[in-house]
């Protein structure tokens, strides 16, 4: 008894002493470790939780929160340093439809520390009830493809695609489309589409998921009976100017459709089309000419009926024209036949003189690589080449050759 009366009577003295001591060290500990405020040196994502899957936001959220923070020095130096120490939520645990104002809770994987500040501290939003509905693929085609050119019909990966969203967007949809640009398309078509979402006034939606986001789309695109496309061959007379030479004849366009009623006649018009002559007597220098193709009776061009054809002429070095030289085939199946048209080729050559003057016909090659080409009629670039390195290929003419694979007559199937 006598024990607690002493203890009673000196507690004053003792919390005193206590709350001293409290002082002294959180004093000692301030002036080694002081506490600093700080604004939290990266930007934290704002994340949602607790969120009901059968509803969806409506509004735009912010992002990111600055956060503003008072921890002592050696905390900013470790524990909040680290990667997703803090965190900042908005929950939205037992919210259906409606519009809320919802505080930003922080969350720090760190002591001591305190929040002294959230910029925004709330956020506003508003959440609808999420649907959706399955609509038919509407494929677009504000084109048909190039003149003399068909298109035949498109075929879709999937039919139908599942408009899912806010109630009040995912009703005003009432059409998924695809677009697909044929224009100028001379090949036949397979690429990915993607789907967009559209209202009655054809105003497109957006705040909506399509599912699928794309549609995989085929369509052949194949020429029309009577038509043709040939390379046109530029055909020249006369010589440049002594101590000139031609560096390069390129006609444009190089390709160009022709069409015939007489559709024997079409099938049988070589892979080319020759221009009335150019004449080049003593030019020194580049040209630009219009040039009027040398067509056949009954045969017509598609489209402009002069080719412009820029004629490139150069200072000597010096340059040489190979005529008619023969075309190799390269990498075609022995079970095809192959029909060439031209057959050969004139190409020009530049280089120092003497590598010129040593050349010979069998130094070049006029290569046609058929590799994995299968039976059909083809337009293809050929490769030149030199033996000689120090001269130049600087134009073949035609700039390329028709090719017809067929199926060899003595080609024994699945051999």
């Amino acid at each position: 008894m006598e024990n607690l009366k002493s203890l009673a009577k000196n507690f004053p003295t003792l919390a005193s002493a206590i709350l001293l001591a409290i002082a002294v060290w959180v004093l000692a500990v301030t002036n080694t470790d002081p506490v600093e405020k700080r604004l939290f040196n990266r930007p934290v994502a704002l994340e949602i939780i607790g969120q009901d899957p059968s509803f969806v936001i409506t509004t735009e959220l912010p992002e990111q929160v600055s956060i503003t923070l008072s921890a002592p020095a050696s905390t900013w130096a470790s524990s909040l340093s680290s990667t997703n120490v803090v965190r900042a939520l908005v929950d939205l645990t037992g919210l259906d439809s409606g519009t809320f104002e919802i505080p930003v809770r922080i969350q720090i994987n760190a002591r001591p520390v305190r929040v002294e500040s959230v910029t925004p501290d709330t956020v506003s939003l508003t959440m609808e009830i999420k649907t959706g509905k399955s609509l038919p693929i509407q494929l677009i085609q504000p084109a048909g493809p190039a003149v003399g050119y068909e298109a035949g019909n498109p075929e879709l990966s999937v039919t139908n695609a599942t408009v899912t969203g806010p109630a009040s967007l995912v009703e005003k949809v009432v059409e998924v489309r695809a677009t697909l640009d044929i224009s100028s398309s001379k090949e036949t078509i397979d690429r990915d589409l993607i789907l967009s979402t559209w209202d009655e006034n054809g105003v497109r939606i957006s705040g909506v998921t399509v599912s699928p986001e794309k549609v995989h789309v085929r369509q052949e695109i194949t020429q029309r009976g009577g038509y043709k496309n040939v390379s046109v061959r530029v055909v020249t007379a006369g010589q440049i100017a002594s101590g000139y030479r031609l560096s390069d004849i390129s006609p444009n366009p190089p390709i160009v459709t022709v069409f015939s009623t007489d559709l024997e006649l079409i099938n049988t018009l070589p892979g080319f089309i020759e221009t009335q002559p150019l004449n080049l007597t003593d030019a020194d220098s580049d040209l630009e000419v219009a040039l009027p193709l040398n067509l056949p009776s009954g045969v017509i061009v598609v489209g402009e009926s002069t080719i412009k054809v820029a004629v490139t002429i150069s200072p000597l070095e010096s340059s040489i024209t190979l005529n008619g030289l023969p075309i190799e085939i390269i990498g075609v199946s022995p079970l095809y036949q192959t029909v060439l048209s031209p057959d050969r080729m004139d190409i020009i050559l530049s280089g120092p003189l003497p590598e010129l003057d040593a050349l010979i016909a069998s130094d070049v090659r006029i290569l046609l690589d058929l590799t994995d080409k299968t039976p059909g009629t083809y337009q293809i670039v050929p490769q030149v080449q030199v033996g000689n390195s120090g001269i130049l290929v600087e134009s073949i003419l035609p700039t390329t050759i028709e090719v017809e694979i067929r199926t060899s007559p003595t080609a024994v199937p699945g051999s």
